[in-house]
């Protein structure tokens, strides 16, 4: 019988190309080897919610690879509320010349993020940050990114006005978040996510 991780490597197999992604064996096997080492760790720390194999690669490996494209060579890329390492840690793996910070309130999943960066020999590439972002003078960043921040709507200002004022911000969310944001910047974009009905990437280049 398949592997939990040999399942999701088919599941990215079969559905990169939908979202315009391209991913070699090593590349899958390697976010193959991230996902077995979230599944030992999540009964503990509920890093994401239980899925299937193909669900965490469509929902979760290859939205975070939707990024890509706006990560320019030798980028630096700052995950605030990062949790599950989503989406810097697909990142980081399909691009061996990004940088990132993870910013991690939770010191237990801080403790997470360090073990897989370092399971996947990828630490090199990135630091851990277990603290509230709002209590960190701006980390520098070409790019701020989130999936998950508590209390997203009355977060948001606070992360956009410590942002660095030349980053792009690339935040996950839904046609409610693009037009509360359009109010403040007209030139918001707004990317709709393969294989999802609500769910957008939503780019403010300032």
């Amino acid at each position: 019988m398949p592997t939990a991780g040999e399942k999701l490597k088919d599941a990215l197999q079969r559905n990169a190309s939908i979202f315009g992604i391209e991913l070699n064996d090593q590349m899958r096997s390697r976010l193959a080897a991230y996902y077995e080492i979230l599944l030992k760790w999540n009964d503990r720390l509920h890093l994401v919610a239980p899925c299937s194999p193909a669900e965490f690669a469509v929902r979760h490996v290859l939205e975070s690879l939707l990024l890509l494209p706006y990560l320019r060579p030798g980028a630096r890329l700052v995950d605030v509320g990062s949790g599950a390492g989503l989406p810097a840690i697909p990142c980081l793996i399909a691009r061996s010349d990004v940088k990132a910070s993870l910013i991690e309130t939770s010191k237990r999943k801080a403790i997470f993020l360090r073990e897989a960066l370092r399971h996947l020999n990828i630490q090199e590439q990135a630091d851990v940050i277990a603290s509230r972002f709002e209590e960190l003078n701006a980390v520098p960043a070409d790019v701020v990114t989130s999936r998950a921040l508590d209390r997203f709507a009355e977060t948001l200002p606070k992360l956009i006005a410590w942002a660095p004022r030349q980053s792009t911000l690339a935040l996950f969310g839904n046609e409610r978040l693009r037009a509360q944001l359009k109010q403040q910047w007209p030139q918001v974009k707004a990317q709709r996510i393969p294989k999802s009905d609500r769910r957008l990437l939503i780019i403010i280049e300032r």
